[in-house]
């Protein structure tokens, strides 16, 4: 079965810079996104209770996106991305995030993005 495409945007009140280190940094996935994540060059180790994840950076722009790959999903054009807007007139930042998901998983996948982002929401105070 074959991937579906979606993204989400998400308005965040806060600086690329900083939002940036808490997409690409061990320390700042901790925070919000896995329990424990590890990072040895391209590769980055997500851990959930015990379950450990690969995936690879696949590429990033500091204080702007960055795509990871999962290790599982290598044999597809699968992969999830963070990439921060600034609208240049307002200057408000919005958070998007691209990712794939089967069919009839799509919606349950917004909603955990949802979820996922509303805490690192609260984690920045935003």
């Amino acid at each position: 079965m074959s991937k579906i495409k979606f993204e989400l945007e998400f308005p965040i009140h806060a600086s690329p810079s900083m939002l940036y280190t808490y997409f690409a940094t061990p320390a700042g996935l901790e925070e919000w996104f896995a329990d424990k994540v590890n990072s040895r060059g391209k590769l980055v180790s997500f851990i959930w209770d015990e379950v450990e994840e690969k995936a690879a950076v696949l590429s990033h722009k500091n204080d702007e996106r960055i795509k990871y790959k999962w290790e599982e999903s290598d044999g597809d054009e699968t992969y999830f991305e963070f990439r921060i807007q600034v609208d240049a007139i307002t200057k408000d930042v919005s958070l998007m995030v691209t990712d794939f998901a089967d069919d009839d998983e799509v919606e349950e996948a917004r909603m955990l993005w949802e979820n996922q982002i509303d805490e690192l929401k609260h984690t920045i105070g935003a």
